[in-house]
């Protein structure tokens, strides 16, 4: 991405799609029980070969994940891209760069896989490592 993420962040602030909000840090342990429900949906749908709904659900494991992140240090998101970039600025210095990468590519393969019916079983069963991933790097931080 051309910018550095900093300046990213400032983007977002700056056209309101991440926002500061009071009592969000009670909110970050309800996203991550969606995030923990969405996950039991992407591995029932691996067990069923349902890969389309496997990989979206994977996304939102991600994406609810995220959210706790998010909310822990009072910031709510009006877009799924800012929701990355805000993570990736304001927990730089403990998230790997390849769970950062691993969210990103989730949003491409659901997008694919909602909007164009391209999906696979291999990117399903790759995508819901990913999530399980992402979802115990959200627990111990929270």
């Amino acid at each position: 991405m051309g910018k550095n993420v900093a300046a990213q962040f400032q983007e977002c602030l700056k056209s309101g799609k991440i926002k500061t909000a009071a009592g969000l840090a009670e909110l970050a342990n309800k996203e991550l029980r969606v995030a923990e429900g969405d996950l039991q949906v992407a591995l029932d749908g691996l067990k069923n070969s349902r890969w389309k709904w496997c990989i979206i659900q994977s996304y939102y494991v991600m994406f609810h994940a995220a959210r706790a992140l998010l909310f822990l240090k009072g910031y709510r998101e009006r877009s799924h891209y800012c929701l990355r970039v805000a993570v990736e600025h304001l927990y730089e210095s403990v998230i790997p760069q390849y769970l950062v990468d691993d969210f990103q590519t989730a949003k491409i393969m659901r997008e694919n896989a909602d909007y164009e019916e391209n999906f696979s079983e291999s990117g399903a069963k790759k995508i819901v490592k990913s999530a399980e991933v992402f979802l115990l790097f959200a627990k111990g931080i929270i």
